[in-house]
This record gives structure tokens, C-alpha cells and sequence, in this order.
């Protein structure tokens, strides 16, 4: 039975983040908890994640990143992304996703999976320039279908990189899937499972790429947002004021009509 007792640690992590904990301080108590109830004492518990800290430090460089696509966005990034997109002739948002599928597709499968992805590309320049393509195509949209845009801009990184990535056959999902087929007794090499890949890559290409053109003609038969002030409701309708001699005067307190009120027209007779 005291065998199963590291296994609370995965309890301490499923706990800490359904309690909303912070996730560092969650990971850090179950790592910690998960060595002493594994017979380990505190200090070499610290000292394996020291180890395993420093042996993966390379991947905290990824972060510098962030700050400088922070001060891209400030200086104007997105905006010169849309410029371009709207200067394109021909260039629709259907079209523009597929290319960034294929694009990510390919990169990912020579293991370049870290050139895209959505902090440091869908966000600050596929998601514009899809939005802009679309504008550009079909005028303004709602905020209902424009979040639509984005949404299909994320999904777009998302499965060029899931389905590209187990091409390159040194890639952790290979590996991962290679030692479960050898624990089973299917001895098989990386590139044989790579190899397969191949063709659920071309199948997720096709299947999203036509999602994406479905898409971009299922907006061109949305009607356009209603413009400001169109409703009467939002203050639309006849006009709330006219000019009458020169001056701006409001419709509810000049009557249209001025002869018809009796009261205050000269009698034909003159006055008695």
C-alpha cells in the first residue's frame, strides 16, 4: 500500500487547481510531497528539482520573446499587419489560413514547431490579417462573427501544429508513442511511426482548409452590423432637429404646421 502513497501528489495538483491555488505553489507542494512520500528526504528533494531545472533551463528562454512582441503590439504592430493584408489584391481570409496551414504544417514537420504558435504569431499577426482579409471581402462585421475570425485563426495553429509535428520523428509525441508500442512487445523505430503520420497530415489539411473556406463564404451571407443611429431606438429615424430660417431648432417644439394653430394665426377680419 505504501507504494501508491507518491500518487497524492497528482491529488495536491488536481485539488490546488480546481481551488484556483497558484499553479506554481501547487506544482511545488505536490513535487515537494510527492519525494518525501517516495522515501526521499527534503534536501534531496530540492536537489532533484535543482537537477531538473537546470537541465531544462533552455526552455525559459522562450520567454524573452514576450516582452518584445508586447512592445511590437504597443508600437503598432497589428495595425501595419493589417495594412498589409488590405493593400493584397486578392487576398481573402479563406485563402490566408490556408497558406498559414500548409506553412505551419510544413515547419512543423522539420521540427520547427516553436516558429509559429499563438503568443508569438496568431495574435499579433495572423488573427489581424485574417480579420482585415475578411473586412476587406465582406465589409464590417459583427462582433459575434468577428471573434469567430480569431477563434478559426487559433484553431488553424492549432491543427497545422498537432498534425505536422508527428512527421519529424524526433519529436516527443514519437517517442512517447514508440515506447508504449515497445513496452507492448511492437518493437518500431521513430521513422517508421513518423512515416505514418503523413497521411493524417494531408487528411487534417484538406478536412481544415475546407472548414476554413466554408467559412469564409458562410460570412459573406451575414448582413452587415446595423450602422449608428439606423434604429430609432438607438436615436435613428426621422431626424431630431431641421433647419428652419437659419436656425437649428428641435422638431418636437416647432410645430410643422405653424398656420394650424389657431391661436396664434392673425384673423383674415383683422382684430375686433
Amino acid at each position: 500500500m505504501s507504494e501508491y502513497w507518491p500518487l497524492a501528489g497528482i491529488l495536491i495538483v488536481v485539488v490546488g487547481f480546481a481551488l484556483r491555488f497558484n499553479p506554481l505553489l501547487v506544482v511545488v507542494v505536490a513535487a515537494i510531497a510527492t519525494g518525501l512520500l517516495g522515501g526521499l528526504d527534503f534536501v534531496a528533494v530540492i536537489e532533484a528539482l535543482g537537477k531538473a531545472f537546470n537541465d531544462n533551463r533552455y526552455i525559459s528562454v522562450t520567454w524573452i520573446i514576450l516582452p518584445v512582441i508586447g512592445l511590437l503590439e504597443r508600437y503598432g504592430l497589428q495595425q501595419r499587419a493589417r495594412g498589409l493584408i488590405e493593400g493584397m489584391r486578392g487576398a481573402t481570409m479563406g485563402k490566408l489560413l490556408v497558406v498559414y496551414l500548409g506553412f505551419r504544417q510544413l515547419t512543423a514537420a522539420i521540427g520547427m514547431k516553436d516558429i509559429g504558435g499563438h503568443p508569438q504569431a496568431v495574435r499579433p499577426l495572423v488573427a489581424p490579417m485574417a480579420e482585415a482579409a475578411a473586412e476587406k471581402s465582406h465589409g464590417d462585421l459583427p462582433d459575434a462573427e468577428r471573434e469567430k475570425v480569431k477563434a478559426m485563426s487559433a484553431a488553424t495553429d492549432n491543427v497545422g501544429l498537432f498534425f505536422g509535428e508527428d512527421i519529424f520523428f524526433a519529436i516527443a509525441s514519437i517517442l512517447l508513442i514508440q515506447g508504449v508500442f515497445e513496452s507492448a512487445g511492437y518493437p518500431l523505430t521513430p521513422l517508421q511511426l513518423s512515416v505514418w503520420a503523413i497521411p493524417t497530415a494531408i487528411c487534417a489539411f484538406f478536412i481544415h482548409g475546407g472548414r476554413i473556406l466554408a467559412f469564409d463564404r458562410r460570412l459573406a451571407n451575414i448582413p452587415p452590423p446595423p450602422g449608428e443611429g439606423d434604429h430609432p431606438q438607438d436615436g435613428g429615424g426621422a431626424p431630431s432637429a431641421f433647419t428652419l430660417g437659419g436656425r437649428e431648432s428641435d422638431s418636437l417644439n416647432v410645430p410643422l404646421h405653424p398656420a394650424a394653430d389657431a391661436s396664434r394665426s392673425p384673423s383674415p377680419k383683422g382684430e375686433e
